[in-house]
């Protein structure tokens, strides 16, 4: 199936599926950095450097979108809109489990309920056009140049591992909005910091509306 839709067996798309993954991680930790001027780390729901979304976002643009995107602008169009609908698919689905989403626009202009603002909106975009153009065809060399000794291996082994570390994270965040805890204290802590820097002042910066 994978080798018939997407060009690609299991294992290599794997492989690409947890660099652009990483790479999420590594996008969201800069920009989080830059806007506290302290390091930032803690980011994606497991304990992997990883954000998967960034990883089901890349397949679904360069597959999915982009067959159907006539051109950049409309590429830019329709990945704005596809990443923001998804943004506010995955903050609902999280706050009816765990009773809040981890990440919080209410500091950016133009932004509903601190769920997706309009500055996002415009970066995906932007990154669906320099994912097709430029980033996907560079991630599929790294791949190649060294799946044929041992990428079968690391990404079953990267999908094993990342199972066990979601399937225990989620259950542990389950488990703590159920007897009425936060899901996370320390980005709790991080958003009202971020919050009291951009001059934003909440009474319980984890009640959200969606």
């Amino acid at each position: 199936m994978f080798r018939d839709y997407f060009g690609m067996d299991f294992c290599f798309f794997l492989n690409c599926f947890f660099i652009y993954s990483f790479l999420g991680y590594i996008f969201e930790c800069i920009v989080l950095s830059l806007q506290t001027r302290k390091l930032v780390l803690n980011r994606g729901f497991a304990h992997c450097p990883l954000c998967i979304i960034y990883g089901v976002g890349a397949f679904g643009v360069q597959y999915v979108i982009a067959p159907a995107a006539h051109g950049y602008l409309q590429l830019f169009i329709i990945g704005a809109v596809s990443a923001t609908l998804l943004e506010i698919i995955t903050a609902g689905v999280m706050t009816r489990l765990f009773g809040s989403f981890w990440w919080d626009y209410r500091s950016r202009p133009f932004n509903y309920h601190g769920v997706i603002c309009l500055e996002s909106t415009v970066c995906w975009g932007v990154m669906a056009v320099a994912l097709v153009a430029f980033l996907h065809p560079v991630v599929v060399h790294i791949v190649d140049m060294y799946y044929i000794h041992y990428g079968k291996w690391l990404g079953m082994a990267a999908m094993l591992c990342y199972g066990v570390d979601f399937t225990y994270c989620f259950y542990k965040a389950l488990g703590r909005h159920r007897h009425g805890k936060d899901i996370r204290y320390e980005e709790a802590v991080f958003r009202e910091e971020l919050f009291k820097e951009e001059g934003v002042f909440e009474e319980d910066i984890f009640k959200e509306e969606v």
